[in-house]
């Protein structure tokens, strides 16, 4: 671990980055261009202090984790990401479409729907990120073990996520799932033998058996538009459009939700953001 020039780099990369591109309102007067210490920490996730410890070259090793949740705070590219990673004593993940590093673009755009749900998804149903506005319709997943965070392990392995659903829709939402997946895992190993999708895969057909029959059929179809009808536990039936915005690589996805013509869905989005989404119980990720 390199704790002087993972100072500098940490320092560096703070200040380039105002508040208004990462989603912050503006605050005060700063007497300094960039980020505060404490804005980082909070978009990572970490504390305060041990952020500050990282900048002062006094800190432990970070865990990967860590590391991973600060090249998304401070915007970082793939190259940014790497060269941070092994600063930090680590290698960098061996394999970017395993990757959860979320490109800054999508980020970007993230930041900005503050008036609509969306969420950015990995190609194999990793749910990555979400606004807050997303959270307050589908629910957090910040309890959820990492590894649980995917759209369609949930699906299959978790009942009380579908109760969020109406039940005359759940073989549609399966079938789209497995489809969608398919597409995906084709894709990927098109290029060999893919670690991920063998564990996802296994994790699934041990879990479930109506998804191990759906997928014996070998339907295919990349989700690129869906109408959806969401069972909010305080609104009640949200009808929804989803489009999904595909990065070149076909490896992420942004999610966006959009009230359909003629339905009340944009008052209820009205409603969604004076809402505090922590008052109600979520058993799960609801995406889908």
């Amino acid at each position: 671990m390199n704790r002087a020039e993972l100072a500098d780099f940490l320092r560096r990369r703070r200040d380039r980055l105002r508040p208004q591109e990462v989603g912050l309102p503006p605050g005060a007067r700063r007497r300094t261009p960039g980020l505060r210490r404490e804005e980082v920490a909070q978009l990572a996730g970490m504390s305060t202090d041990y952020y500050m410890r990282l900048e002062q070259a006094r800190s432990p090793q970070p865990s990967t984790q860590l590391v991973a949740a600060l090249a998304r705070a401070l915007r970082l590219t793939q190259d940014e990401r790497d060269h941070l990673y092994l600063l930090t004593g680590h290698e960098p993940p061996a394999d970017p479409g395993a990757s959860r590093h979320i490109a800054p673009g999508l980020l970007y755009l993230l930041d900005r729907l503050t008036t609509t749900p969306a969420q950015v998804l990995g190609d194999l149903g990793d749910l990555l990120a979400q606004n807050t506005m997303a959270e307050a319709l589908f629910g957090c997943v910040c309890s959820v073990r990492e590894p649980d965070r995917n759209i369609v392990w949930r699906w299959f392995a978790d009942p009380a996520v579908r109760r969020a659903y109406p039940e005359d829709e759940w073989e549609y939402y399966s079938r789209l799932h497995v489809a969608d997946l398919r597409a995906a895992v084709t894709r990927r190993t098109a290029r060999g033998r893919d670690d991920a999708v063998d564990r996802l895969l296994d994790r699934l057909r041990g879990a479930s058996p109506e998804f191990t029959a759906l997928w014996e059929r070998h339907e295919v179809a990349v989700r690129r538009t869906s109408r959806m009808r969401v069972l909010h536990p305080l609104i009640g039936p949200v009808e929804l459009d989803c489009q999904a915005l595909l990065t070149p690589a076909a490896d992420q996805r942004l999610l966006i939700f959009t009230p359909p013509p003629g339905t009340p869905t944009i008052e209820y989005f009205d409603l969604l953001r004076v809402l505090d989404h922590e008052q109600f119980p979520v058993p799960g990720d609801r995406s889908s």
